[in-house]
């Protein structure tokens, strides 16, 4: 199981709105890549001739993950994407500074102004059963997911209608989770792409979800809605979110859509 993913850089996002799939390298606990200007061994390739050939290292370690800055003279900067401006300085010479955050941008100073890629750590480890002393190795959750998170609000907005009416099969279209999300402070500037990124981060990073021919075989929408369609019934069959969740959203009629937007969702 991996520790964390990188999307390389110049590659688009995950989202169904994006044409072709993001670039990833997926780490597992002691995996190493090397990132910089390019040259042996150099995974992570970010094409500036402002930085160094071989400009720092990642490792995997655990459910976080560890960066080495091996620039003399640079402080590397990695960025909390969910974090309202939260970030962590890597000083020259810094050698496995432990980076917590589930979702990061490493920026690097480059000629052309910055050079950033992003690392996921999706296997980040919260308080469940209380420990047992004596009682051997942790159990890991298979489904560790971050009740702060955006990702999560986005999940419980797309079980939103199921948690309120059982009976109700209909599922919210991702236009209608961006406007049931923006009367949130931290969802203000949330857009279609982004739902659609956490979508994808849920599916394939968070509950692994195999959708089999339903991803391949139907149209652009088709794959979007399997997807959607899958990951409320994990959710709700495994419990991953209940009635309770419902307090994380805005007041109901906070933002509604316009039946142009419904059409596009």
């Amino acid at each position: 199981m991996e520790t964390i993913i990188v999307q390389l850089p110049g590659t688009t996002q995950w989202g169904a709105e994006e044409t072709g799939s993001p670039e990833l390298i997926h780490l597992g606990p002691g995996d190493i890549a090397d990132f910089g200007r390019g040259g042996a061994g150099v995974r992570i390739v970010l094409t500036d001739p402002g930085i160094s050939r071989r400009a720092g290292q990642l490792e995997a370690a655990g459910d976080y993950w560890r960066l080495s800055n091996f620039s003399r003279s640079v402080s590397y900067v990695v960025e909390n994407l969910e974090g309202a401006g939260e970030y962590l300085t890597v000083a020259p010479g810094r050698l496995g500074a432990p980076v917590p955050f589930e979702f990061s941008r490493v920026v690097l100073p480059a000629l052309s102004g910055t050079a950033t890629f992003k690392v996921f750590a999706p296997q980040h480890a919260y308080l469940g059963e209380q420990s047992v002393p004596g009682g051997g190795e942790q159990t890991v959750h298979p489904f560790a997911l971050d009740p702060t998170s955006k990702y999560f609000l986005v999940l419980v907005a797309l079980c939103e209608p199921r948690l309120r009416d059982p009976s109700d099969s209909a599922l919210p279209g991702v236009g209608q989770i961006v406007e049931r999300l923006r009367p949130l402070e931290s969802c203000r500037d949330l857009t279609r792409s982004a739902v659609n990124y956490h979508i994808d981060y849920l599916a394939f990073a968070k509950l692994r979800l195999d959708l089999g021919e339903e991803a391949t075989t139907a149209a652009e929408g088709g794959r979007t809605g399997a997807k959607r369609t899958r990951l409320a019934s994990v959710a709700l069959r495994f419990g991953l979110v209940g009635e309770e969740h419902l307090a994380l959203l805005p007041r109901r009629g906070a933002g509604r859509l316009t039946d142009q937007q419904e059409a596009r969702a």
